[in-house]
């Protein structure tokens, strides 16, 4: 580089003097080893910073100053000193001093003259002169690569103060909450993953004030279950009604002054198990596992000034109307089509009551699982992934937007999270809502209760990481020919004839699954063999003979057992032989399906992440 400062850039190859060393990972200022070391054409002491004067006694430059400057994280800068007359005899020189070298270095060989006519016998010859034009035109892109290179090393080497600052800036940006034993004690990567993110009605955040309810503690009012299956293929999202008519258990809350018992409500608004009577969020987490039967692992919470920030981080989110929309309420005004929107208008998108569908909060959440599926849409696109400034963006809103439990309360706990998260392709993710009706007991309908006869087949395709779309053409068809199984006649429940074993299910399992057949299912001969034999079991089996199909179909009808837990011997039962029941590590509770459907319920409301669906 001090060559091009003092008119030689001809002389020396650029790319020659910053090479990255395997062995430290750093840039060093290294010569071309392709070549041998000629003498230098530099004069002696010219135009070097420090140089000694003339007759000034020389001494050895140090062996490793090349790489001392390059471990430093900057190469030198030009000069501008003016150069000596070109001396006859020129030796080699120390690269970091420009005092003269006891001896050249064996494994640095020397820069290599590159002007026409200079150096012990120059080609003149016009083939010569061609090569070395054609030379010259790479030495542009030459100069581009040893820039970056230079470029990269100073980052790398700043980056190092930089990046563990930036990381505790972030984490201190992450606000928590305990939630005691709320949750399962934290996601694993080899189970499925419960999150549960709430959106609340607290007005925070600039310009928020005006919107509705400004005094609002936060209740409950966006609740979206985002359950991951555990071999990471699928994911189904349920939103949960804020006016759904459920019971709300006791819970524990941390508290200034220690942990506080609030006592449970019965059926009252969902939105209620958060913020009023001091609920925390482990309280949402309580209710939602009291309703669908799922535990979960953490929770996220955001604010009105969320949906703003993380919106606009992005760089805005595609969504499509169907219509004209003006909706004075909201403040969303689009006309009909497409339209990238953030900030405000995002808000506004996702408040909007009016605007769409009969005008009811069921109307309003698929609204915003629309703009949800098209925020994780931009979120996994390649714009946003290679984006330096937007994932930058995108993890500082994040951030300061987000309250978590202490189980993700840092950016490596989230950083583990949202790699799991990841794993699961936009097309097998699917949002929907739970199964509800309106309120039987209420004349003016405002409040809405649970459709059982569909949603207990929808929480059990949960449990059971079964997706809501097509995953795998082999794994359906594997399914496929399983589920002939459970097809036929099925005996009476007083016909079967069953011994149950505990092989991996809670302790007592055998016993209370006994006690369910012949109380609730009218099965008197079932029998408690307590614990399996050998290893314990993941998955509950049922072995029978082909002579006992009928009885094996109606205790799987009875337990909600898969038809891959069904086991079919080759020789038909002798007399009064009994089937055998083995509970595995999947057992949930005596009447809790093993498993759901393989198909979601008729009539289950579904957006699938990887579509746009414009909004009517």
């Amino acid at each position: 580089m001090d060559a091009q400062s003092r008119g030689q850039a001809d002389e020396i190859d650029p790319a020659d003097q910053w090479v990255l060393n395997p062995q430290t990972g750093n840039y060093e200022l290294r010569l071309d080893h392709s070549t041998g070391q000629p003498p230098s054409s530099r004069p002696r002491g010219a135009g070097r910073r420090g140089a000694p004067e003339r007759g000034a006694r020389r001494t050895a430059a140090p062996r490793d100053g090349a790489a001392r400057t390059a471990s430093e994280g900057r190469p030198p800068g030009p000069r501008t000193e003016t150069p000596e007359p070109r001396s006859e005899t020129p030796r080699p020189r120390s690269e970091e001093t420009g005092t003269r070298a006891e001896r050249p270095r064996a494994d640095v060989p020397g820069q290599r003259s590159r002007r026409a006519g200079k150096g012990p016998a120059a080609d003149t010859s016009p083939a010569a002169a061609g090569r070395r034009k054609r030379k010259a035109k790479k030495s542009g892109k030459k100069k581009a690569l040893v820039w970056t290179g230079g470029a990269v090393a100073f980052v790398l080497v700043a980056g190092s103060v930089g990046a563990y600052a930036y990381y505790q800036h972030l984490n201190g940006n992450i606000a928590k909450i305990d939630i005691g034993s709320a949750g399962s004690g934290g996601f694993k990567k080899d189970q499925a993953i419960n999150i549960l993110v709430i959106g609340t009605d607290k007005r925070t955040g600039a310009g928020n004030e005006g919107y509705g309810d400004a005094g609002s503690v936060g209740h409950a009012d966006t609740n979206l279950l985002f359950h991951v299956s555990k071999d990471r293929t699928n994911a189904t999202v349920l939103s949960i009604p804020r006016d759904l008519i459920t019971d709300i258990p006791d819970c524990e809350t941390k508290t200034a002054e220690g942990t506080k018992l609030i006592p449970g409500t019965p059926q009252t608004r969902f939105n209620s198990s958060l913020g009023q009577d001091g609920r925390d969020p482990g309280c949402t987490m309580r209710t939602v596992k009291e309703l669908t039967g799922l535990t979960v692992d953490h929770f996220m919470m955001a604010d009105f000034n969320a949906v703003k920030t993380l919106s606009t981080a992005v760089g805005g989110v595609k969504v499509c109307v169907a219509k004209d929309v003006d909706d004075p309420k909201s403040h969303l005004k689009l006309p009909k089509g497409e339209h990238i929107i953030q900030g405000e208008q995002a808000l506004a998108f996702v408040r909007t009551r009016h605007a769409f569908g009969n005008e009811s909060d069921l109307s309003r959440i698929e609204t915003q699982q629309q703009f949800l599926s098209s925020m994780i849409r931009q979120m996994k696109s390649g714009d946003t992934l290679t984006n330096p400034q937007k994932l930058f963006s995108l993890a500082e809103a994040a951030t300061k937007a987000l309250t978590v439990d202490t189980g993700i309360g840092s950016i490596n706990k989230l950083s583990d999270l949202a790699k799991e998260l990841a794993k699961v392709d936009a097309k097998n993710i699917t949002f929907t809502t739970l199964p509800v009706v309106d309120n039987p007991t209420e004349v003016v309908k405002a409040t809405v209760v649970v459709n059982e006869a569909k949603a207990k087949p929808l929480f059990a395709m949960m449990r059971s990481d079964t997706s809501l779309t097509e995953v795998k053409q082999k794994e359906k068809a594997a399914k496929s020919k399983q589920e002939a199984l459970l097809k036929g006649p099925k005996a009476a429940p007083e016909d079967v004839r069953v011994d149950v074993y505990n092989g991996g299910g809670p302790q007592g399992s055998a016993q209370e699954t006994l006690a369910w057949l012949q109380n609730e299912e009218g099965v008197p001969r079932s029998t408690n063999k307590g614990n399996s034999p050998g290893a314990d079991l993941p998955r509950t089996t049922l072995e029978y003979a082909p002579n006992q199909a009928d009885q094996a179909r109606a205790l799987a009808d009875m337990m909600g057992l898969p038809a891959a837990a069904l086991k079919p011997g080759t020789e038909d039962a002798e007399g009064l032989e009994a089937m055998t029941l083995t509970l595995g590590a999947d057992f949930k509770g005596a009447g809790v399906p093993i498993t759901g459907p393989a198909k979601a319920p008729e009539g289950v409301q579904k957006v699938e992440a990887d579509k746009q669906v414009c909004a009517k």
